[in-house]
């Protein structure tokens, strides 16, 4: 008798672009232990069933018949029926890259019905190109008709969430049990249409749904409800992102009338722990960090003796079975870095689990997923990155880590750039002093275009406030280093933290405004403070100034407390001038306004200097230190002398052209000795010359040396490519 079949499913809904990747994660990984795992997205299969000529014919037959209750947009919509119809099945071919013939008729004014969404839009640059043009056209075209399906047809439906509303702060199960108990919507119908097709095809004796987000845990409900009543049998198991942070205190019998096993934290030996239960190895007791019923009460099962996988031991992630070229991509900003999330197949890795700093007060520095930090070993890296480009072509990846180490970065990147491996690269960082704009350049060079950070609040008082560990001149240091290197820079912003002041708010967005005007962030996003329940805030609220007014957890979700600020005087009406204004500069406009006019009510004049980010570029970043424990790193080519006498000519090939300059013969042969030895290349087995040793072979007395790296020529072979990292 051979292993069970484990199939593993995505439910509505994450992205259109491209899968969510903890299936593809937990299937390598399933895979590499011998057990037949097979995934699937239903959120993808759900959306591309909606929108084709079939789906719609269905919304619009269903509309039909009420129409004349309908709103006016609505009723325009139906009486545009066939000229949608005859759009749709194209348009989503082109936004999957199967029809670029397409963008001169796209691109062209009124080239598809219009609706609401085209009266609203932002207009494109007069720079823009035909392409995104026609993709902007091809955007808005779904979001009117997705707007169309949410006002008529299912309240759930959005094109990145479904029902998510259900699940926020779901302190009681009985909302979802309400929501459960009612008709499926078409939507629905469409979902459980396509999980038949996989469980027909599979015939699994598991099924792991994967919910990351709140706007996953209705479609995940409805699906393990359709799977009991028609194979009771099959036994169901939730995990996720929120799984991991809002359900650790689950008790209500109840949601085990939907799934059999709750897992928590990372997924593989929980997983395994599970099929070796239904093999009958393992008995319900020694389960790993598992929920369950039984006898009418919820259990929880977490076998001490059994550890968790490390990071070179979870196999590759694979998305076989979730078909890439069906993804779509929409364009809703043409900002380059917010068009990261929405647009192209990213794959997803993981350089280190957990967060190496775990100190910040708002954040969930207890649990697993933050609290344990292992680095996946370099050639374990480079492996997965191998396989991935072999199994599905594209050379994109995104590196989802809570925060990326600068030393294990530094290490992949001279990986990648010694074996020759050519992959464009994204992912999120801590704003650290030791991202130097050396070390950047190292990054940039293997295929870094872009990283994502948290600044939260541009105040040192707060940031002191949250332990957050950096400040906001460094965070400006280091976004001014990346953008040297020509690498994209997202901001995270955080307001109403607690103590915050409307002052502080203030100064926050004319730090955040000047960052943009200067171009050393390209994006940001502002959210507003939410005390956790498992960050060192929500656990000591009344050490934060904070009182706790709810909700009253209830037996399913506990993670989102709702507070009274005793010190903070940040209203709520804040948050609509701080979006007003991003979605402003993410666009380029607005970024000389004083930015109090953003707001509809009086706010306090910025105490910032308007010009802080000058001072910060005035600077001049001095990397000569002769005491700094660096390594030298050439990413030219091989260089050449040509001796002329006493002095030579040393030229230099490096990513931007070639290069030359004349030092004295000594000093040009101590110089190519140099970058040979610290040129990347194949199997260099990281024996880069450190920065000590470099400077003692050097040919003259100390004092000569300092001379030497103060001049025009070491100034230009440290600008080919020469770095200190």
């Amino acid at each position: 008798m051979g292993r069970p079949t484990v199939l593993l499913l995505i439910p509505p809904l994450t992205q259109l672009n491209t899968p969510y990747p903890s299936t593809a994660y937990l299937t390598g990984f399933l895979r590499s232990q011998g057990i037949c795992c097979v995934q699937a997205d239903l959120g993808i299969e759900m959306v591309l069933r909606l929108f084709s000529r079939e789906g719609l014919t269905r919304v619009f037959d269903e509309l039909e018949a009420r129409k004349p209750s309908l709103p006016p947009e609505a009723r325009q919509m139906v009486a545009n029926r066939a000229a949608i119809l005859e759009h749709i099945d194209p348009i989503v071919g082109y936004l999957q890259g199967n029809a670029p013939a397409l963008t001169a008729s796209l691109a062209r004014p009124r080239s598809v019905p219009l609706g609401p969404r085209f009266w609203t839009r932002q207009p494109l640059p007069r720079n823009a190109s035909s392409e995104d043009r026609a993709k902007q056209t091809a955007t808005l075209f779904l979001e009117d008709l997705a707007d169309l399906v949410q006002a008529t047809i299912t309240p759930h439906f959005a094109l990145s969430r479904y029902a998510e509303h259900i699940a926020r702060s779901a302190s009681s199960f009985g909302g979802l049990l309400a929501s459960l108990e009612e008709v499926p919507s078409l939507t629905d119908q469409f979902m459980i249409d396509a999980l038949w097709l996989h469980v027909d095809r599979t015939k699994p004796a598991l099924i792991g749904l994967s919910v990351p987000f709140p706007g996953n845990v209705y479609g995940a409900f409805r699906i393990a409800r359709a799977v009991k009543d028609r194979h009771p049998g099959i036994r169901i198991a939730l995990g996720g992102g929120y799984v991991n942070t809002e359900l650790r205190r689950v008790s209500d019998p109840r949601v085990f009338d939907f799934v059999d096993f709750i897992t928590l934290d990372s997924g593989e030996r929980p997983l395994l722990s599970l099929i070796e239960h239904l093999e009958g190895q393992r008995p319900l007791r020694a389960l790993c960090r598992t929920y369950y019923r039984d006898e009418g009460r919820v259990q929880f099962s977490n076998e001490p003796t059994l550890r968790d996988f490390s990071m070179g031991e979870v196999g590759c992630p694979t998305y076989e079975g979730l078909a890439l070229d069906r993804y779509v991509s929409i364009l809703d900003s043409v900002n380059p870095m917010h068009r990261l999330w929405s647009e192209g197949h990213w794959n997803k890795l993981t350089i280190a689990h957990g967060c190496y700093w775990k100190q910040c007060t708002f954040c969930d520095v207890g649990l697993e997923y933050i609290r344990r930090y292992e680095i996946t070993p370099t050639e374990h890296l480079i492996e997965q990155i191998d396989c991935l480009i072999a199994e599905t072509g594209h050379r994109t990846f995104h590196f989802v880590d809570e925060a990326a180490p600068p030393a294990a970065l530094k290490a992949l990147a001279i990986a990648l750039l010694e074996r020759g491996v050519q992959i464009s690269w994204w992912g999120n960082i801590r704003f650290e002093e030791a991202f130097t704009p050396d070390l950047c350049r190292l990054l940039a060079a293997s295929g870094c275009i872009a990283v994502t950070a948290g600044l939260e609040a541009a105040s040192d008082r707060l940031l002191a406030k949250m332990h957050k560990g950096i400040t906001v001149d460094q965070t400006a240091r280091v976004a001014r280093a990346f953008r040297e290197a020509g690498v994209l820079v997202h901001a995270y912003l955080m307001y109403a933290f607690p103590s915050e002041t409307l002052q502080e708010t203030m100064d926050s967005l004319e730090r955040v405004r000047q960052l943009f005007s200067a171009d050393l962030v390209q994006s940001a996003f502002w959210h507003r403070f939410t005390a956790t329940a498992h960050s060192p805030i929500g656990i000591n609220p009344k050490a934060n100034g904070l009182r706790i007014l709810g909700p009253e957890f209830q037996g399913f979700a506990d993670n989102d407390l709702i507070h009274l600020d005793r010190h903070g005087e940040t209203p709520e009406w804040v948050g609509e001038g701080l979006r007003r204004s991003m979605l402003n500069f993410l666009e380029g406009r607005g970024l000389a306004m004083d930015v109090r006019q953003w707001f509809d009510q009086s706010t306090p004049r910025p105490r910032v200097s308007r010009s802080w980010i000058d001072r910060i570029l005035d600077e001049r970043f001095i990397q000569n230190d002769l005491k700094a424990e660096r390594r030298c790193v050439w990413i030219g080519g091989s260089p050449v002398i040509e001796s002329r006498g006493r002095r030579a000519k040393l030229h230099l090939a490096n990513p931007k052209g070639h290069m030359a300059v004349t030092l004295a013969s000594r000093q040009a042969g101590w110089l190519s000795d140099l970058l040979v030895q610290a040129g990347v290349r194949r199997q260099h087995k990281g024996l880069y010359p450190s920065w000590q040793v470099a400077r003692r072979a050097f040919p003259g007395k100390p004092a000569e040396f300092a001379a030497f790296v103060k001049q025009p020529a070491w100034r230009k072979i440290r600008a080919a490519g020469l770095l200190l990292v």
